[in-house]
């Protein structure tokens, strides 16, 4: 029996999905939670387009928001192939909406668990992501952003680009993430560079440099609990 909502989209991407499996059963099933930021835009697209299933283009439009760091217009949505007028405003009215109330996150970083519940959906990308966190004063987050996309194993990052959206936001304190597609948290070279860079820009700017976490799809590594992250 084809996948409701995709009778006339061949080929049908979950045709060989368990039936529990698919996104729309697992969100009735198990919770919204329990889906991949692919997963759930493939139940809001609903359908997919002639030569395009409705899977390749929920991926095409997760890469696409992965690389805005604001929410994009319903003609940079619909530029993309395969979303018309009707999808990219349906779109634009979801994120819109979370923005408005869930925008203020009101979530408090208190150690590195709560750093990798904001950040864990990432974890199923292929390419690196370098993600910031701005918090005030509390350690309240007030914005959680992608700075970077990187290679499958390697990220490039360079601090103005981290401190411009902190001093954009007023930020008082700050935390960094980027995940290891691998799902070796092993720090790099590399991973150690930047975030001694991070910490001497922080000290200089008056900011706190809360942590740096490494993390994949069910764990994390923190500098600052394995005691790398460096004076304040």
């Amino acid at each position: 029996m084809p996948y409701k909502g995709m009778k006339n989209n061949k080929p049908n991407a979950f045709k060989n999905v368990p039936k529990e499996d698919r996104p729309r059963e697992k969100l009735l099933c198990r919770g919204p939670a329990s889906l991949s930021d692919g997963e759930l835009l493939a139940v809001l697209l609903n359908t997919g387009i002639k030569g395009k299933n409705v899977k390749t283009l929920a991926g095409d439009l997760q890469k696409f928001l992965d690389r805005n760091r604001e929410i994009p217009s319903v003609k940079e949505i619909s530029s993309l192939s395969g979303l018309g007028e009707s999808k990219a405003c349906a779109i634009a009215a979801m994120l819109e909406y979370g923005r408005r109330r869930y925008g203020s996150f009101s979530a408090r970083i208190k150690q590195p668990i709560d750093i990798f519940t904001l950040v864990r959906h990432y974890a199923d990308r292929k390419q690196e992501k370098f993600i910031s966190l701005s918090l005030n004063g509390a350690h309240e987050v007030m914005n959680v952003r992608i700075v970077t996309i990187g290679l499958v194993n390697k990220t490039i990052v360079h601090p103005r680009e981290v401190f411009a959206d902190l001093i954009q936001d007023r930020a008082a304190a700050f935390c960094v993430a980027h995940n290891h597609p691998s799902g070796q948290l092993e720090s790099s070279a590399e991973d150690d560079e930047i975030t001694e860079r991070l910490a001497s820009a922080a000290r200089i700017l008056g900011l706190h440099f809360v942590d740096h976490i490494i993390f994949s799809e069910n764990t994390w590594w923190s500098y600052r609990e394995n005691g790398k992250l460096g004076k304040e």
